[in-house]
């Protein structure tokens, strides 16, 4: 099973924080677990211009394949300007429409305000349905007041964090063992 964490943000630290708690209890929880984390701040990503995902070169090549290539994302965004980054959006953008078909979607939001909790709602989640991911229902939403000096020290939030990553877990091996099921009734 291969699990991609994204941060789909090229500034800021609050969703890499957030994104290196889940990395490590992954890690300690799902060793066996192939987890590999896309922090989009290290790479360097061309906006897409409507070409095909792989024929890309350089980074924008290597993370999209990345992608096409996981069975789940835990995409980890901020919340700017009551919306997603372009960083996140682009990615979405450079990938083609099914890319998400038969992949598990989970999301942890950091944001400023209370105010932003239904962008994921507007914004991503509609987005992610249209890609045809199967979205974890729940979601991280985590705030500047969850935050101390680059940590997360809100124990609900940790709580809900390694709650999403059973969440996405459990119902990866699922659809794994039912797309399985489903390609052996065809006998060949």
């Amino acid at each position: 099973m291969k699990i991609i964490l994204l941060s789909g943000s090229n500034v800021g630290t609050k969703t890499r924080v957030a994104m290196d708690y889940t990395l490590n209890v992954m890690k300690e929880k799902y060793p066996e677990v192939d987890t590999t984390l896309i922090d989009l701040v290290d790479y360097d990503m061309q906006f897409s211009d409507g070409r095909s995902y792989l024929e890309y070169e350089g980074d924008t090549g290597s993370v999209t394949k990345t992608i096409m290539d996981a069975d789940a994302i835990i995409i980890g965004t901020p919340i700017f300007q009551a919306s997603i980054p372009a960083s996140l959006k682009n990615i979405f953008d450079l990938l083609p429409q099914n890319a998400l078909r038969d992949k598990i979607v989970s999301i942890i939001v950091t944001a400023g305000s209370a105010k932003h909790y239904l962008i994921i709602e507007q914004q991503l989640k509609p987005i992610l349905a249209y890609m045809k991911a199967q979205t974890v229902q729940r979601f991280v939403f985590i705030e500047e007041k969850d935050f101390y000096r680059k940590e997360l020290i809100n124990d609900d939030i940790h709580f809900r964090i390694e709650n999403l990553i059973e969440d996405t877990v459990v119902l990866t091996e699922t659809y794994q063992k039912i797309r399985e099921a489903k390609e052996a009734e065809y006998g060949f």
